[in-house]
């Protein structure tokens, strides 16, 4: 009866030293597909509204999974027009990609509208100092641009309103009016090259004969 019972309770801690273990495995398994466990950086980047960016939230460049946020605090003091600042873990394996000159801004994914930061290589700039702050581009506010474009709704209906009170009839007399006009002018000015093109062809015709006669000597000559 205690031989069985002894048993029962080794196998009971055999069991539940596995279980451990294969816990342990499996956060270790999932931390280093996450980087828990590899070295990090960090970069502190401002805006003046992240857009309901959380703790946690992915950082990528170029698609790619290279760090997350780590804080978001409100400043003591504005820097350069910003108020809060994003402290982001970067894996190292990334920092040359990073070193060079980058652009930071608060992007929406995904249908549940997750927040994440998107960062994008830029060309012609100077590289990253990760000793400063980098200053980061604000997210759209979805609610501003659905103001935009209720604005230019309303400006395009008064427009079509303005339109339709035009008279169209009245709007088309002016333009025949207006045709003629410049056909008039045209034709006129048809008349007066053809004038010019007259006095021209006169003129030239008594140079030529004045020129003959020069070298005639006969220009001067009575008989």
């Amino acid at each position: 009866m205690e031989k069985k019972e002894l048993t029962k309770q080794f196998l009971a801690a055999v069991f539940f030293l596995t279980g451990i273990f294969l816990v342990i495995l499996f956060v270790f398994t999932i931390g280093s597909d996450k980087g828990f466990s590899q070295p990090k950086f960090q970069i502190r980047v401002l805006f003046n509204n992240v857009g309901g960016l959380t703790e946690g939230a992915p950082a990528l460049l170029s698609g790619v999974n290279v760090g997350n946020v780590a804080s978001i605090d409100f400043l003591e003091r504005d820097v350069k027009g910003k108020k809060v600042q994003v402290t982001i873990n970067i894996l190292t394996k990334y920092r040359k990609q990073l070193e060079k000159a980058t652009q930071y801004t608060i992007k929406t994914e995904g249908i549940l509208g997750e927040k994440l930061v998107e960062i994008y290589s830029l060309e012609g700039q100077q590289p990253a100092d990760f000793n400063q702050f980098i200053i980061g581009e604000e997210p759209i506010d979805v609610g501003d641009l659905a103001i935009k474009f209720s604005d230019a709704a309303q400006a395009f209906t008064k427009t079509a309103e303005e339109l339709n009170k035009v008279d169209i009839v009245e709007l088309t007399d002016v333009m025949v009016d207006s045709s003629r006009a410049l056909l008039i002018t045209a034709e006129g000015l048809n008349d007066i090259m053809d004038e010019l093109q007259q006095i021209t062809r006169k003129s030239k015709r008594m140079f030529d004969r004045l020129e003959q006669q020069i070298i005639e000597g006969s220009l001067f000559k009575v008989f």
